[in-house]
């Protein structure tokens, strides 16, 4: 069988069914996101190479997947994890929804299709708590002028032309994206070009957004680095298999058991084997494999192998508050629906902006808690923290692969994070209620609320994930880092991380493009040690 993708090229089809599995390969790639593409398609450039990329989803290509603005439709499907967070004293008791992609492509076969790539203090971070400059935000630079197919304005240094990763501003972006950049000019926050770049390097800033559109289609990370590259023999893509465990002799892994057609098989990897499977699957592959916290392993009865306190800790995630305006007349949608995006500081002297505001062009309903219903038509700033101090946790509900994850991200847990989602919400209403936007909105839906008793009780009603989550095995040199500078886990041979879970701190902004850098990284590592 074979299948067409919108480029005209035929490639193998990716049907669980169509896949004749080898006994063993060189590399077993867990999780084709956007970190577990990047890898398995580099690594498979050496052609004498036998990769493996396990996926426990499959292909869409409908309308949902492959329209920009339907996003919101993968929400709850088969193509969505559809995890959800345990109740929250600090949302009121509430349990956010933390939806997932489970496709070939990850999140970004489901996703809004921002491209956003970190502030240059978070890679400057990375660089410090993993003593490794290659991290840093210079060296990360040369990796997003490989990465990046820019379409706009040159800037050599900074953004790269001809890579595997199409980046587009909306040609014509709808009136309420350029109404968003000039109320901010208007009030003080600068405007750029673009939301990457120069903006990311100091107190943040307004502008048209960066977006993994091509031709009004979505294209995911899958689509760049394998469906749209020359076919490569050395390279096998098993969609629908649930990779369950690792396999271990000692304190070194030989492969994976993976879960497919209801039916436990084991692959062996000869070389390494790389997890990306995200900030949820990962943890919990690494533990129901005896590597993690030693009483959570013992709790379930799974026999130790590493014990390793930070898998499953250090949980991180972007919150956000629906501000939402009525239309005076209805607009149309462009692209994905999010055509513009602010970052900003709730305090000058902080080192990076900590306000994250992603403006939609349609209304998004609030949590039912908030009791306000949206306007037939209108509009929503997703206000938000981008650098939140609040840390969550990972635990394990058993130790069977189908298992669900115990999911407790802490969100608003820490002060700080209160008063920055009332900076962020303040600055979204003046953007808001401003007089650029006098010719598009008649009202302010929500928040109605003006003391802060009330203002924080809808924060706390309201608050919803970005989808964001990561930092659940961090890299670093402390007790609670489970990866090296390399990406290798402590005290286990043959296994590297290349997913956001690696991240020591969340980057500031949607973290697709972050995710691509690790890995590229994460490739560019294991070529090295293996003298591929």
């Amino acid at each position: 069988m074979t299948m067409t993708d919108n480029s005209g090229k035929k490639h193998h089809a990716h049907t669980a069914g169509d896949i004749k599995l080898e006994a063993s390969y060189d590399f077993i790639v867990c999780g084709a996101g956007s970190a577990g593409c990047v890898v398995a398609a580099r690594l498979a450039e050496q052609r004498e190479v036998r990769v493996l990329l396990i996926e426990a989803g499959g292909r869409d290509t409908s309308p949902a997947t492959t329209n920009p603005a339907s996003w919101p439709m993968n929400l709850g499907t088969e193509r969505d994890w559809a995890f959800e967070a345990e109740p929250n004293a600090h949302l009121n008791g509430r349990r956010l929804p933390l939806n997932m992609g489970k496709a070939l492509g990850g999140g970004s076969s489901i996703n809004v299709m921002v491209w956003a790539r970190g502030h240059k203090s978070d890679w400057d971070y990375f660089a410090s708590e993993a003593d490794d400059p290659a991290w840093g935000y210079e060296s990360v630079l040369g990796y997003y002028r490989r990465i990046e197919d820019w379409q706009g304005q040159s800037d050599p240094h900074r953004r790269g032309i001809g890579g595997p990763v199409h980046v587009a501003q909306p040609a014509t972006p709808q009136p309420l994206a350029r109404a968003t950049v000039e109320a901010a000019s208007l009030i003080g926050i600068s405007p750029f070009d673009s939301p990457n770049g120069a903006m990311m390097e100091g107190p943040g800033g307004a502008a048209i957004a960066d977006l993994r559109i091509r031709d009004g289609k979505r294209e995911s990370i899958y689509e760049s680095y394998i469906l749209r590259r020359p076919h490569r023999p050395n390279l096998t893509v098993l969609p629908y298999a649930l990779v369950s465990r690792l396999l271990l002799e000692g304190g070194r892994v030989t492969g994976v058991e993976v879960v497919l057609g209801g039916v436990a098989r084991t692959i062996e990897a000869q070389c390494e084997v790389v997890l990306c499977l995200g900030a949820v699957n990962t943890p919990k592959v690494l533990m129901q494999s005896g590597i993690g916290p030693q009483d959570e392993l013992q709790a379930h009865g799974i026999d130790v192998v590493q014990h390793l306190a930070g898998v499953g800790r250090n949980h991180q995630d972007h919150v956000a508050f629906g501000c939402t305006w009525e239309y005076l007349r209805p607009q149309e949608i462009g692209g994905g629906g999010c055509e513009a995006t602010l970052y900003w500081k709730s305090d000058s002297r902080l080192d990076a902006p900590d306000l994250l505001q992603c403006q939609l062009e349609f209304a998004v309903p609030s949590p039912m808690e908030v009791g306000v219903p949206p306007p037939e038509h209108g509009w929503t700033m997703f206000a938000g923290l981008a650098r939140p101090r609040s840390r969550g946790r990972l635990r394990l509900s058993g130790p069977g692969p189908l298992d669900r994850m115990i999911i407790e991200p802490n969100s608003l847990s820490e002060p700080e994070d209160m008063s920055a989602a009332l900076a962020t919400i303040e600055l979204c209403r003046e953007l808001g209620n401003h007089r650029a936007f006098g010719r598009l909105v008649t009202r302010e839906v929500v928040p109605t609320q003006r003391n802060r008793r009330a203002m924080e009780r809808f924060i706390r009603n309201s608050a919803v994930t970005y989808w964001h989550q990561s930092c659940t095995a961090k890299m670093g040199r402390d007790r609670d880092s489970v990866v090296d500078h390399e990406l290798r886990v402590h005290g286990i041979e043959n296994l590297r991380i290349a997913d956001a879970s690696i991240m020591p701190r969340i980057t500031v902004g949607n973290t697709m493009a972050p995710c691509v850098v690790i890995g590229e990284r994460a490739a560019d590592m294991i070529r090295a040690a293996h003298g591929l």
